[in-house]
């Protein structure tokens, strides 16, 4: 089967040429900024977004820019599990070869909601989708070793907890608690699926992108509004905050490396819970129900 992006791959060049990368929440912030850099390496980059049209404007704006037409926008809406299968078979239905997945898309919900699964919102977003996403593409990821898995977290994780009596947060929540919680699940599934690559030539790490700001600032955050505005003077430009995602994704200094967490570039130890192995080996299994992977 021959990819849609095989068609301009030979127009491409750079040290990511040939190279098939899949980047989601694409189309704004440290994703869109991420995307950008893997398409000036010379990638072909699948953007994945939510927004139709923002996404086409996203991928006019990289295209112009880095002069790459090895473009591709596919639509999923990670507060639903069918729309991450139905992305999912759209990108077998036209791809064999997948280098690089970049787990990016997040969310902050200032009150707990659900998705159409049921399930609280932030969790589903930030964690149980980009759980079963991955989880589809490791076949093609595998075929096409080496290859990498790019957890976006968040120095939030080092705050959360995982409670399996609470998981959905029907009880107390908080806006930064689910966030946290969110998190620490990615750094944990991090853990839990370099364990389960091993030998395959497939990696998975995962990274705090730093203080950036991004459109996660730009919703409605109610008391925090106010103070998300006044910090926004303090962040990281989104380019800046996708520097160490691009560099998971594509320097050959950490080919080979995985299961850690990274800062700044630097592997650096996360949280006590995450290297808790009885709890990732829970985590997954209960998120493999959750997702209707078992």
């Amino acid at each position: 089967m021959k990819s849609k992006a095989d068609v301009t791959l030979g127009m491409q060049h750079g040290p990511l040429s040939g190279r098939v990368c899949m980047v989601t929440g694409a189309n704004s912030g440290i994703g869109k900024a991420t995307a950008e850099k893997l398409a000036s390496l010379g990638a072909s980059v699948v953007l994945v977004c939510r927004n139709r049209s923002r996404g086409e404007a996203a991928m006019a704006e990289i295209r112009e820019r880095t002069s790459n037409s090895s473009l591709e926008l596919l639509i999923a809406d990670f507060a639903s599990f069918q729309s991450i299968r139905d992305m999912a078979m759209a990108f077998a239905g036209s791809h064999d070869f997948l280098h690089v997945l970049v787990n990016n898309v997040g969310v902050a919900k200032l009150t707990r909601s659900v998705t159409t699964d049921g399930l609280e919102t932030t969790f589903e977003v930030d964690y149980l989708s980009q759980f079963l996403l991955t989880n589809l593409l490791l076949g093609v990821l595998k075929k096409s070793a080496p290859s990498r898995v790019v957890m976006v977290s968040s120095v939030s994780h080092y705050g959360g907890h995982i409670d399996f009596d609470d998981l959905q947060m029907e009880k107390g929540y908080r806006v930064m608690k689910a966030y946290g919680r969110a998190k620490l699940a990615q750094v944990l599934f991090t853990h839990e699926l370099a364990k389960r690559l091993e030998g395959t030539g497939v990696t998975a790490n995962c990274l705090h992108p730093g203080a950036v700001a991004t459109n996660i600032w730009g919703r409605p955050l109610g008391p925090l509004s106010f103070l998300a505005k006044v910090n926004r003077f303090f962040l990281l430009s989104p380019e800046k905050g996708a520097d160490t995602s691009v560099f998971l994704a594509s320097s050959p200094d950490v080919a080979g490396i995985s299961g850690k967490y990274f800062d700044k570039r630097r592997e650096k130890r996360s949280s006590a819970e995450s290297y808790d192995e009885a709890l990732a080996q829970k985590l997954w299994d209960v998120s493999a129900k959750l997702v209707g992977l078992t």
